[in-house]
C-alpha cells in the first residue's frame, strides 16, 4: 500500500522503514516537533521513576541531573519507551506494555509501600492523569515536564499533492494530537475530503473519535496501543 506516516521524528523515519520492508510505499510528514525543555526533577529522594514516551527521555539525555536516575527502578508504557529508556543508561527497566492504566496499575504494584515520591518524565501536554491515578492509591508523583510537542503549520507540499491526488491509501495516526494537527493541515491545504478518504490506521479509539468527527469514513483501531498491533491492521490479522 501508499502509506503516509504522521508521527514525529526521528520514531516517523524508523516506522517508514519497517512499512517498507513489508512491501509498502512510504510518505512522512511528522505533524508534531519535540522540544526539549529545562526538567525540574526537585530534591527526591525517589522510589523510581515513570515514562509514558521515549520523547521524555531522550529530552533528558544531556540532563545535568540524569546520572541521579540511572540507578532507580524505571517503568515505561511500553517496548518503545523502555528500549529508550536503555538507551540513556537505565539499568533496571520493565515495561507496562499497555497505556497510562496499565503503566499505572504496575507503579501501584512496584511501589506499593513506599514514603518516597515517584518522578515522572513527562510531556507538556499529557492524554493521561497518571499522577491522578497514582495519587488515588496512595502513591504521590512528582511530574517532571521534559518537553514539549509543537505542531507543524503545514503539510510538505509533496503530501498535499499526494492527498489531493489520491494516491494514498492509508494513513498512521499515533497519537490524538497528531490526528488533530493533519485535520488542521488538510483544511489550510483546501483538501479535507480527499484526506478523509483514505483508511485512517489509528492507535487508539480516541484517536479514531477525532478522525471520525473530521469527516473519516474508513477507520481501523489497533487491538493494543502499540505499533506492532498497528502493523496488523495493514495486514488485515
Amino acid at each position: 500500500m501508499r502509506l503516509l506516516v504522521t508521527r514525529p521524528q526521528p520514531d516517523a523515519a524508523r516506522t517508514a522503514a519497517a512499512l517498507q520492508k513489508r512491501g509498502h510505499q512510504t510518505l512522512v510528514a511528522p505533524l508534531l516537533r519535540m522540544e526539549p525543555l529545562e526538567a525540574r526533577f526537585g530534591l527526591g529522594p525517589w522510589a523510581g521513576v515513570l515514562a509514558t514516551s521515549a520523547n521524555a527521555l531522550r529530552a533528558i539525555a544531556d540532563h545535568r541531573k540524569r546520572e541521579e536516575l540511572l540507578g532507580l527502578p524505571l517503568l515505561a508504557v511500553g517496548s518503545r519507551t523502555a528500549q529508550a529508556a536503555r538507551e540513556i543508561g537505565f539499568r533496571d527497566v520493565r515495561a507496562a506494555d499497555g497505556d497510562a492504566r496499565d503503566l499505572a496499575a504496575l507503579a501501584a504494584s512496584t511501589f506499593r509501600g513506599t514514603t518516597r515520591q515517584v518522578l515522572y518524565l513527562a510531556g507538556a501536554n499529557q492524554a493521561a492523569d497518571l499522577a491522578g491515578m497514582l495519587g488515588a492509591r496512595g502513591i504521590r508523583v512528582r511530574t517532571a515536564i521534559t518537553y514539549r510537542m509543537n505542531p507543524v503549520a503545514a503539510f510538505p507540499q509533496d503530501v498535499v499533492a499526494a492527498l489531493a491526488e489520491g494516491r494514498v491509501d492509508g494513513v498512521l495516526h499515533y497519537s490524538r494530537r497528531t490526528a488533530e494537527t493533519y485535520l488542521q493541515c488538510a483544511d489550510l491545504a483546501d483538501i479535507r475530503r480527499a484526506a478523509m478518504c483514505p483508511t485512517h490506521y489509528c492507535l487508539s479509539h480516541e484517536i479514531g473519535a477525532a478522525l471520525q468527527a473530521g469527516g473519516a469514513a474508513d477507520l481501523r483501531v489497533a487491538a493494543r496501543p502499540d505499533e506492532a498491533a498497528l502493523f496488523a491492521l495493514l495486514e488485515g490479522v
